[in-house]
């Protein structure tokens, strides 16, 4: 399978950024890997990593529920309103540790690739690869 272009990790915890980063890397399925610490960063840094319209780049968000000052659900909801053009090839992933049922039926109403229990792991991420980039 190639390597996606770029991944987007979205967590306000450093610790699971960089437990994340190890595996990501150790996996070898990007050339970039990003992070930022919530919603809105991640907006930005989405924006400023954005490749030209004529040539898209597969890329994976995997985006936190809880955080500060944007959380996951408020980000998708910001990035629904991006142009089209900027959300091609954009594949998010919601992580969270919580699976309560208002929190589940919260994501299953979003425009999203789907939601996974943290931790992050090989498994995991070699289902989400098969699924959505293969």
């Amino acid at each position: 399978m190639p390597k996606l272009a770029r991944i987007l990790l979205v967590d306000d915890d450093h610790t699971t950024n960089y437990l994340n980063q190890l595996l990501l890397r150790r996996l070898d399925v990007a050339d970039r890997l990003l992070v930022a610490q919530n919603g809105q960063e991640a907006l930005a840094v989405l924006q400023a990593h954005a490749p030209p319209a004529a040539r898209p780049e597969p890329t994976l968000v995997l985006l936190d529920v809880k955080m500060p000052v944007m959380d996951g659900f408020e980000f998708v909801q910001a990035y629904s309103q991006l142009p089209a053009a900027e959300r091609q090839d954009v594949v998010i992933v919601m992580l969270t540790t919580s699976l309560h049922p208002q929190d589940v039926e919260r994501m299953q109403q979003l425009d999203i690739a789907g939601f996974l229990n943290k931790p992050l792991t090989q498994e995991k991420v070699d289902d989400i690869l098969q699924q959505h980039f293969a």
